[in-house]
């Protein structure tokens, strides 16, 4: 869940906040008026290569199981439109 905080809080914390890696709901009266979303720094090397690994063993899966990336994106579309 989003932590919800006022703007002064954020003013006064915002070093704090710059370095944490959780989006926050800014407040004004009680009113969420905005969101700090941090930006992350240059992903490691590990992280990377992490990424990488897994997007193979998806590729795999999707093609032991003979499913091709618009039949993955027609379903997901179908899945949106379902939700709304």
């Amino acid at each position: 869940m989003t932590e919800k905080i006022g703007i002064r809080e954020f003013r006064q914390n915002i070093g704090t906040y710059v370095d944490s890696t959780e989006t926050i709901a800014i407040s004004r009266h009680g009113q969420t008026v905005g969101y700090f979303v941090p930006v992350h720094k240059k992903p490691s090397r590990a992280d990377v290569e992490a990424f990488m690994t897994a997007a193979l063993k998806v590729e795999d899966l999707l093609s032991e199981h003979g499913i091709d990336e618009e039949e993955m994106v027609a379903e997901f579309e179908k899945m949106r439109k379902n939700k709304a």
